[in-house]
């Protein structure tokens, strides 16, 4: 169980379960659309979890889907009502990945494929800094600044104790020996990655860039899976917007892309040698001792 809800979850389950209601009365978006006086897209969106909905809409979709079991309608308002809460995150400011943020914050395992920079979930403060400001040009220091301490946030929720979470993350040899920040920052950073993939809930692999041409040629993408539920959710994440994919048949090409990226990567054990190895030829001191 998570250390605190998502009300991002809870409007996808919602969703979810309005959209089996809706199936099993034998209607269509353009039919409730109509009986409701809204457009097909707000249906939709809400079906998705991307719009929320209030316990009054839910109780009319439960009269239009001929819904009669009182304890089965006072869930779904009770849940409406839970999810139209906002997220921790939005006393972060204006946080476009909001979304994400909300499906991470109750995930059981995330499956991650990153060609450029550390993933965020395992990234110092200094290296985390960096990012930020190098990856945005017009950023404002305040912005740095808040985006850097929502990923810290993000960090600690992740890897709090009391929460059962898996990391998996798979590495392009690029991510290692790009410079961000200065030599120290990647030498504290390449220590910390080591460090981080000696604990029993992290998986740190390595493609080296030996392994040649591979199926993650198309940039980074990350597979969320749930304890309590058997729809994941493949993140691709861009500059400008995100993408969620959640039918199975738009899923199914990205885990046979992970599973292909891990046979073609180093093992943990010879990923954590060479991760040594790449600090070693880091400029100046601070160097990690070689596992042997």
């Amino acid at each position: 169980m998570a250390v605190n809800g998502s009300p991002t979850i809870r409007r996808r389950r919602l969703g979810a379960e309005l959209r089996r209601l809706r199936h099993a009365a034998g209607m269509t978006h353009q039919q409730v659309a109509g009986r409701l006086l809204v457009s097909q897209s707000e249906i939709s969106l809400i079906e998705t979890g991307r719009r929320a909905i209030n316990p009054r809409d839910v109780r009319d979709l439960c009269e239009l889907y001929e819904v009669t079991d009182e304890l089965i309608v006072g869930s779904l308002m009770r849940m409406a009502k839970e999810s139209g809460r906002q997220g921790w995150w939005v006393a972060y400011g204006d946080v476009p990945y909001g979304i994400y943020i909300g499906m991470e914050t109750e995930a059981a395992s995330i499956h991650s494929y990153e060609p450029l920079v550390t993933p965020g979930l395992l990234r110092t403060r200094a290296y985390a800094a960096a990012v930020i400001a190098e990856s945005n040009p017009d950023i404002r220091p305040e912005q740095v600044a808040a985006q850097l301490e929502l990923r810290l946030q993000r960090q600690h929720r992740a890897h709090h104790p009391a929460r059962p979470f898996r990391l998996w993350t798979i590495l392009d040899e690029s991510a290692l020996r790009r410079s961000v920040g200065t030599p120290d920052v990647m030498r504290e950073q390449l220590q910390h990655l080591n460090h981080l993939s000696t604990q029993p809930h992290i998986t740190v692999q390595v493609l080296p860039h030996s392994a040649g041409a591979h199926p993650g040629a198309s940039g980074q993408f990350s597979i969320l899976a749930f304890s309590d539920t058997d729809a994941g959710v493949v993140y691709l994440e861009r500059f400008t917007s995100d993408l969620h994919l959640e039918r199975p048949a738009d899923r199914h090409p990205y885990h046979l892309m992970y599973d292909h990226l891990q046979a073609q990567a180093l093992g943990p054990e010879q990923s954590r040698r060479f991760i040594g190895d790449v600090l070693h030829s880091c400029p100046g001191p601070g160097r990690l001792r070689r596992v042997p």
